[in-house]
């Protein structure tokens, strides 16, 4: 029988001592009973709750690794996918940073779930540390500031005194102090004889690159390497000075921009004169740089002639540097001007503004010898292969990715070795690429985008030819194509340039920019030493020692 209540023997005061022991013993075991079932029912549920929970975390765990998997794919698909092809370098490098954005996301949930997951285990010993990841060192050049962290107190417990140090944990965190902005001020005293003999005597007032107005040369690069190289334009720098308490409208920075600019233009046609007398190859490409019509009230269409050197391939004497010349439109006769004067090998691609500085027609030169971009012939290939697959696509690209391997193995040796190196490994299968590709040709349409993917590599044949002959020739074009990402990029921020002189200017400051970035130098440095050696009158003394690899040559001498 269950007994709700403790029985009470008070009522009956006739019972035997023995009894009433009997009973209290009985009801204190009852007592000890009922706790033990409760314990173990509370115990029982804190196991099936925790059993949920884990449950519940597993499951959220599970949902996450697959949204994980997911981006994974998708991020494999953008970078390496054949879409990635047809991609504008500047979009696809913006569609990883998303990617890369939601799979670290991804990855902190993940964490974060599975130190759930070790926090509800039964057993504390059971629970595992989870893994940091290492980071990377970070560079040696910069300052370290270092904070001791010391404990509350040092005693002793056992009463001994304090404690003696023994070692020391050390972690790294990259800090950023934000930019400041000062007024220098500058004072000349004036000197005078007491007796009024002699004249007055003060120190010369320090060359200003911009005189009479306020910005340093320092202030100058800094502007000019925010708006060229981070590509921020001169509209959101003014909204970041107006931040740090110095309000300058826009078009205050557009002036100094556009006086400094003018300033840099002997240095710029010096270094694209350079170019064209000390080389024998040059890369050659060109990209749109949208100019607002203020006639028409909409933008027309310019272009950036980039002319680039790189002889790092091949070991070659040269520094490598980089022009880009602003002109208004793509005709032939641009290309003809801006190369007025060169005799060598230009890399570029099949554009038909360059087929006539290789004919006799020439004017500024020589006939030209063209060296076509097999990258270009792959991106075709692969643009023009249907949805469905191509056999003889795919067939192509490992045909290609072969020669790419043997140019892998020979960039940087010197021009004998790497033409020996072509004539006995890369001219057989080119020859084999060629021939198999004209038989492909007559099963393929003419009309058709494989067709004229395939027509347009067969009929420049002379031109991809041409790197196996001519150990200073690359396979492709794509060094100059990567200088013109950053021109593309400030394009994409800034959407056009408000008159053609802008348009030289801004191709003024990404021709030292670019080349100060393949000599290794950084810009802002270059620019402010430029800047003051501008100042100071340097054009004048010694032109050379102001382009941007001789400003390396001296860090690297220093």
């Amino acid at each position: 029988m269950r007994m709700s209540q403790p029985f009470d023997l008070s009522q009956f005061t006739d019972l035997p001592p023995e009894v009433v022991k009997a009973f209290a013993a009985q009801q204190k075991a009852l007592e000890h009973a009922r706790f033990e079932a409760s314990v173990e029912r509370a115990a029982r549920q804190h196991e099936q709750a925790v059993v949920a929970e884990k449950e519940a975390f597993i499951a959220e765990l599970e949902a996450l690794i697959e949204k994980l998997e997911g981006q994974v794919q998708d991020y494999r698909r953008t970078k390496f996918g054949p879409k990635s092809e047809k991609l504008d370098p500047a979009q696809l490098e913006l569609a990883l940073e998303d990617l890369e954005t939601a799979i670290a996301e991804t990855q902190a949930q993940i964490a974060e779930v599975e130190e759930k997951i070790a926090a509800s285990a039964s057993d504390p010993e059971k629970k595992k540390p989870r893994k940091t990841r290492k980071a990377r060192a970070l560079p040696e050049s910069l300052p370290r500031v270092e904070r001791v962290v010391e404990p509350d107190s040092i005693v002793c417990p056992c009463g001994c005194g304090d404690m003696v140090r023994i070692g020391e944990d050390r972690t790294e965190r990259l800090d950023y102090i934000p930019a400041r902005y000062q007024v220098i001020v500058t004072v000349r005293p004036r000197y005078a004889c007491p007796k009024g003999r002699t004249g007055v005597v003060q120190a010369k007032a320090p060359a200003h690159l911009l005189e009479g107005s306020w910005p340093t040369e320092a202030l100058l690069a800094q502007i000019a390497v925010s708006k060229n190289s981070e590509h921020m334009p001169l509209n959101r720098q003014a909204v970041v000075m107006a931040r740090h308490g110095v309000p300058i409208d826009r078009s205050v920075l557009a002036d100094w921009m556009g006086r400094t600019g003018a300033a840099i233009a002997p240095v710029v046609d010096h270094m694209a004169e350079q170019l064209l007398s000390d080389s024998t190859r040059l890369y050659v490409d060109e990209t749109t740089a949208p100019v607002l019509d203020p006639g028409r009230g909409k933008t027309k269409t310019g272009y950036l002639w980039a002319v680039l050197r790189d002889d790092r391939g091949w070991n070659g004497p040269a520094p490598p540097g980089v022009v880009f010349h602003y002109r208004p439109g793509r005709k032939g006769e641009y290309a003809g001007e801006i190369l007025w004067g060169f005799n060598g090998t230009i890399q570029v691609d099949a554009y038909g503004a360059y087929t006539h500085l290789a004919t006799s027609k020439r004017t500024g030169g020589d006939p030209l010898r063209l060296a076509f971009c097999w990258a270009h012939g792959r991106r075709k290939l692969i643009k023009a292969k249907p949805k469905k697959g191509s056999p003889i696509v795919d067939e192509a690209l490992l045909r290609i990715a072969a020669l790419y391997k043997v140019e892998d193995a020979i960039c940087g040796s010197d021009l004998d070795h790497r033409r020996a190196v072509r004539q006995e490994m890369s001219r057989p299968l080119v020859d084999e690429f060629f021939t198999w590709l004209k038989a492909q040709a007559a099963r393929v349409s003419r009309k058709s985008d494989l067709g004229e993917a395939m027509a347009y590599m067969l009929k420049r044949q002379d031109g991809f030819r041409l790197f196996l002959d001519d150990g200073r020739v690359d396979i492709d074009s794509n060094l100059v194509e990567n200088a013109i990402r950053s021109p593309a990029m400030k394009r994409r921020n800034a959407l056009f340039a408000g008159h053609d002189e802008g348009g030289r200017n801004w191709a003024r400051f990404a021709s030292l920019i670019g080349t100060c970035k393949m000599n290794g130098v950084e810009p802002y440095a270059y620019l402010r030493d430029l800047f003051t050696k501008l100042a100071n009158g340097h054009l004048a003394r010694d032109i050379d020692e102001l382009m941007p690899w001789a400003y390396a040559q001296q860090i690297k001498n220093a």
